[in-house]
């Protein structure tokens, strides 16, 4: 835990400690959010493009007209229209057509071709423009780490941290703005109709409902009802969390085994650790 930009609360347990590395899950998509804001800045990339015209047609298996209408933002919204019932390959056998990009929210792991678009965009590797434009500017350390279908980003929980607080600080670190300022708000605030929860790719409490991944069910009230409503979470399969709240200048990690039960993203434990936090902070 850190509050006003310093480490208040630190525990590792199980022979864990604080220079080993841990996988991030779906907390790193949040990554792939940042960098894809900063290729836009730079000029690389147009949030309102398609997909198609940096990775050319065919990326998918849906009609060509279809898939045109798939957009970067739509790749940060979750809001493709891909099949996310296929699993998690995306070879473009594996993404087929389910409806119009925009219309529906489902959460997939075609996310990942932004970071193809990236790569294409700035003609570097992935790694090599995420290291250069996000990591090594604050200092993180980690790596991706290919693991199946997943490139999954692996680091200390004080790295976690550091990116925390840079999206605490408007994604400005030191004197210099990494992050875009306008693109973060854009990214911290519901980015479609249909899951209010979701920013790009950022969970967002306060919201009067939410969706879940795997599920077209629209769940009634917050998130995480007993966190501070302005807060807003990366949060990866098996209970990886990380928990920003501008309201109270604090970044909460949480890296580990799972708490309960196996995950995607939100958990009994999210509510629970906030109960506890609250009985802490109040």
């Amino acid at each position: 835990m850190l509050h006003n930009g310093k480490i208040v609360v630190e525990a590792y347990f199980n022979g864990h400690t604080a220079t080993a590395p841990w996988y991030w899950a779906s907390a790193g998509k949040t990554l792939t959010t940042a960098v894809t804001g900063i290729a836009q800045e730079e000029g690389l990339i147009d949030m309102n493009a398609k997909v198609s015209d940096y990775l050319g047609t065919g990326w998918t298996s849906a009609p060509l007209e279809k898939e045109n209408l798939i957009t970067l933002k739509n790749l940060l919204s979750m809001t493709s229209g891909l099949n996310d019932a296929l699993g998690d390959d995306v070879s473009p056998s594996n993404l087929e057509y389910v409806a119009d990009a925009g219309y529906r929210w489902a959460y997939h792991n075609v996310y990942v071709k932004l970071q193809d678009v990236v790569a294409e965009a700035s003609n570097e590797s992935w790694s090599n423009y995420f290291n250069s434009s996000l990591k090594d500017k604050i200092g993180m350390t980690g790596a991706w780490i290919q693991t199946g279908n997943f490139s999954v980003y692996w680091s200390t929980s004080r790295s976690m941290s550091r990116f925390g607080l840079l999206t605490l600080a408007k994604g400005k670190w030191e004197t210099e703005q990494i992050i875009p300022e306008n693109y973060l708000n854009t990214a911290l605030n519901s980015s479609q109709p249909i899951n209010q929860a979701y920013g790009y790719m950022w969970w967002l409490n306060g919201k009067s409902s939410y969706h879940l991944p795997q599920t077209q069910f629209e769940f009634p009230g917050e998130l995480i009802p007993d966190a501070p409503s302005d807060m807003y979470a990366a949060l990866g399969k098996n209970d990886q969390k990380l928990y920003v709240v501008p309201s109270k200048n604090l970044v909460v990690i949480r890296m580990g085994d799972t708490a309960d039960s196996e995950n995607f993203a939100l958990s009994n434990f999210d509510n629970e650790l906030w109960q506890r936090i609250n009985a802490l902070t109040n």
